[in-house]
């Protein structure tokens, strides 16, 4: 099932709970706006090559929009939809004054030199420079981009408006970015982790995880997850997968992946067949790699009693009923991942300040956060008695419902 059939049906399931009026229900679905523009870059051997980049921006009700910036070849623009709206939920559960948006540029990042990447963010900046900005949409990195994606913009978009570092977050720290904004999906993986297990009566230690995706995300939920305690029995990424029931040493992992280019090839385990990784033996799941991972088709296989969804979207509503019924908790991406957006919001609120945190209060910050976000999950779970997928988006859609309402723009 695409991402965003999934996204709206699930819209929809919560906003019945709420008993949301139709003609409210309606404007919260259409995105507030939608960028399309080119971009002709000369690319280093002189010929002119054409992009297409585009922006959607979805809901503003509570906040500037924010949302990720990928450079890939795929940009279906019906992901983007979907995506830009999973970003106005999931900045509502947060808690974070922010709607939600995304965007990119059509481009295989792989083929095109740093000159040229830097040519195309420019050109794609000075397309959309008065439609983004500091109280408007404030972009982030996605796939495909990074620090030094957000520096160009930054510069580009100084040009015309004076500098200013909070139109973007996902800096690098020496132009304004924060402290701890490297680590801060897995870092939030971890706190969603450990406040979903002390709901049950367990703590991280001594838990047995698997981790499908050995990137950012997952390479720092496996490091501070055994660092807590737990043991990581098995992991995968692109190059491959590696079993170890002991648990595998993760430092050693870590540094195995940086210098390899992926976990395969690693002798602290035993590899495996990537395919298998979200059924393997362990008390809890983690897929933070691909939407749509966990289906009809491997669901009633699953072995893990908690699935903890770092990744944007990897449970289908199929495996969603199915996994219900075999009584598996799944702690929903809108709130697992929100670590991430959260950091980039105290990264905002210090360029504003033009006041900058140290780590410890970024990570104590991020902590609260996390905390509070999943106990606000909890209530609306009870009220609604319902699960903790649509615990999380009765509460993001009820809190961009009110503020849309208190507005006046309640259709």
């Amino acid at each position: 099932m695409n991402a965003l059939v999934a996204t709206n049906r699930n819209f929809k399931r919560a906003a019945k709970l709420l008993g949301l009026d139709s003609k409210l229900e309606k404007s919260l679905l259409i995105p507030f706006r939608e960028i399309k523009v080119e971009c002709t870059i000369p690319k280093d051997d002189g010929t002119l090559a054409s992009f297409v980049g585009f922006r959607v921006q979805h809901d503003n009700a509570r906040g500037p929009m924010k949302g990720g910036i990928r450079y890939h070849p795929e940009v279906d623009p019906d992901e983007v939809n979907a995506l830009a709206q999973l970003m106005t939920w999931k900045t509502a559960v947060a808690n974070i004054p922010y709607g939600g948006a995304k965007g990119g540029i059509g481009c295989n990042p792989g083929e095109l030199s740093v000159s040229e990447l830097e040519r195309l963010t420019r050109v794609f900046t000075q397309k959309i420079h008065d439609l983004i900005g500091i109280h408007t949409d404030v972009p982030a990195p996605d796939m495909g981009t990074g620090p030094q994606t957000m520096a160009w913009i930054l510069d580009e978009y100084s040009k015309f408006h004076g500098y200013s570092p909070a139109v973007v977050t996902g800096k690098p720290v020496d132009l304004g970015g924060s402290l701890g904004r490297d680590a801060a999906t897995g870092r939030g993986v971890l706190f969603a982790t450990e406040a979903l297990l002390k709901e049950h009566g367990k703590t991280i230690s001594g838990q047995r995880f698997v981790i499908q995706g050995f990137g950012n995300v997952g390479a720092w939920a496996a490091q501070l997850i055994s660092e807590q305690g737990g043991k990581i029995v098995a992991v995968s990424d692109i190059t491959g997968a590696i079993k170890n029931n002991k648990g595998l040493d993760i430092p050693s992992l870590l540094k195995h992946a940086n210098e390899h280019k992926g976990v395969k090839g690693f002798h602290g385990g035993d590899p495996i067949d990537p395919k298998s990784i979200l059924v393997e033996d362990c008390d809890i799941l983690i897929p933070a790699a691909l939407g749509g991972v966990i289906n009809r088709e491997n669901a009633s296989d699953i072995k893990s009693k908690f699935i903890i969804e770092a990744a944007n979207h990897p449970t289908d509503p199929e495996a969603d009923e199915i996994l219900s019924k075999k009584g598996v908790v799944i702690l929903p991406d809108i709130f697992a991942n929100s670590g991430g957006v959260t950091v980039s919001y105290f990264e905002w609120v210090q360029n504003i300040q033009g006041f900058m945190w140290d780590e410890e209060k970024v990570n104590n910050e991020l902590k609260n956060y996390m905390t509070r976000g999943f106990r606000d999950v909890k209530e609306m779970c009870k009220t609604h008695n319902c699960d903790l997928r649509m615990g999380a988006f009765t509460l993001g859609v009820n809190r961009v419902a009110r503020a849309t309402v208190l507005r006046g723009w309640g259709a």
